[in-house]
């Protein structure tokens, strides 16, 4: 026991190489090295930097989510360069023509569309759509749809569906495209299968979309706020909070729409389409000085023709003529700008004609587009371009065929409420103008003062409910026949 435990105590001899262990060590540690390298070569997620704004854009336009203005710049630039030198790279041209695409989203300046269109048909040429360009042929899907141009969409996504099922990014073009035909339900068939296949931020706004066209509020704010949960990038957080802000202000909570607004212009103040929101809501709330402002703000970033609308219709409220003039003229240019560049804004100028112009044009131009396009939003105007003609008959049809699918529309509701009171149906029109005013009581700096004047001095109904169900005399509880006792069922003699 002694000497075990004096040899425990021995410390150990050190460990010595020889120039020929050196070398098999070294030799053993190549072997290794190349081995993991064989099974796992370097991949570039492995790079620690993070990405370029031009990858950080192509990542984002790849997956049909908005991108930021200085990323999109800085991809353009890099494309266009790297094309000039290499014309016939067919993934480069659609990833710029896709580029374009989201700058004209992004600026509302359609004059990016012909730019995008010129690059999509060159990588089509590089590379035929029968030889599976299916990027360029989603990106052509996704322009023909910016310029609501719903039945060419239809087309090209039904055609990469075809050649491809299983290619996730042909359903977000048939979605939209189907919406704009009017075809609902297979926008709710295609925005499933996309779910199925691909859920993320893309698939919870075209959700979002479909819920809402269908009524169901309460699931299009939770699909979009499930949207904004799966955004990666500021820009398209943004882009989320604006539609939720979108949403409530359709519900007629305008302070929680302002406040989606504000936090998409914190999260990216580039944000054009928000602050035109913002101005929207602080009109609601009667603040209309700063909602002047931020109407002009906006417009100044992005020459949007609605917003010019909005804000003659509010400057009209205002008792400022003048410059309500001067904001319809700018909205015909605006018009006729997206018309040379092949933008289908057939039913915004519908409804300016109606209320402010000529409503016999407006029935012309929209009887056309109704051929088309068969969306509740193009019913909606063919009827109040009809009633503005004083053919209320032929206006209610259309207006039931907006109303009646299920999206809940303040200016829908009022619209059928004026129809139906112009053909003297005082109760059908009560229901409705109620309808319009608890779906959004601030929907019009205009119409909504109508609505309300309109809702006062129809008569109400008599007090107790219509005459035929009234009782005559009091309730008297009627005397019932009573049951017979049952018989008794004989027992059986015992043995």
């Amino acid at each position: 026991m002694d000497r075990i435990d004096e040899e425990s105590q021995t410390p150990a001899p050190p460990v010595t190489f020889t120039g020929r262990k050196t070398l098999v060590a070294a030799a053993v540690a190549v072997v290794l090295i190349a081995g993991a390298l064989l099974i796992r070569p370097a991949r570039t997620a492995d790079d620690a930097r993070p990405p370029e704004p031009g990858e950080r854009a192509a990542s984002a336009v790849g997956m049909g989510a908005p991108a930021a203005a200085v990323d999109l710049t800085a991809l353009v630039a890099d494309r266009e360069k790297w094309l000039a030198a290499h014309p016939e790279d067919d993934a480069s041209w659609a990833v710029l023509g896709s580029a374009y695409l989201e700058q004209a989203r992004r600026t509302a300046d359609s004059g990016w569309f012909p730019k995008a269109e010129q690059a999509l048909k060159r990588s089509l040429e590089v590379r035929p759509a029968e030889k599976g360009n299916f990027d360029a042929m989603t990106g052509m899907g996704a322009l023909a749809n910016a310029r609501r141009d719903f039945g060419t969409a239809r087309k090209w996504g039904e055609l990469v569906r075809a050649q491809a099922p299983k290619r996730w990014t042909a359903y977000p073009v048939l979605v939209d495209a189907y919406t704009g035909l009017g075809d609902y339900k297979a926008a709710q068939k295609a925005m499933e299968l996309l779910l199925d296949m691909r859920p993320g931020l893309a698939a919870y706004v075209r959700a979002s979309q479909v819920y809402r066209d269908r009524g169901w509020r309460e699931d299009a704010v939770v699909a979009m706020e499930h949207a904004a949960g799966a955004a990666k990038a500021p820009a398209e957080k943004a882009y989320a909070l604006f539609r939720l802000g979108e949403l409530s202000w359709e519900r007629g909570d305008a302070a929680e729409a302002l406040r989606q607004y504000e936090g998409a212009l914190r999260t990216d103040p580039a944000q054009a389409e928000a602050l035109g929101g913002r101005a929207r809501a602080l009109a609601a709330l009667g603040r209309g000085g700063e909602a002047v402002r931020d109407y002009r703000l906006a417009l100044g970033r992005s020459a949007v023709p609605q917003l010019a609308r909005e804000l003659g219709e509010l400057l009209d409220a205002l008792g400022r003529g003048p410059e309500a003039r001067a904001q319809y003229e700018a909205l015909t240019t605006m018009v006729a700008r997206d018309s040379r560049n092949g933008v289908d804004d057939v039913v915004l100028l519908g409804l300016y004609e109606a209320d402010h112009g000529d409503p016999a044009a407006a029935v012309r131009s929209l009887s056309e587009e109704w051929s088309r396009h068969k969306s509740v939003q193009v019913a909606d105007a063919l009827g109040w371009a009809l009633h503005q003609t004083g053919e209320d008959a032929a206006a209610l049809e259309y207006a039931k065929k907006a109303t009646e699918p299920g999206l809940r529309s303040a200016d829908f509701a009022f619209h059928r409420a004026m129809i139906e009171r112009g053909l003297g149906d005082e109760e059908a029109a009560r229901r409705h103008f109620q309808e319009a005013m608890r779906t959004n009581p601030h929907f019009s700096p205009l119409r909504g003062p109508v609505a309300k004047q309109a809702l006062a001095s129809i008569a109400q109904p008599p007090p107790g409910g219509p005459e035929n169900i009234r009782p005559t005399a009091p309730w008297v509880e009627p005397e019932l026949p009573k049951a017979a006792k049952p018989t008794p069922t004989p027992k059986p003699a015992g043995r």
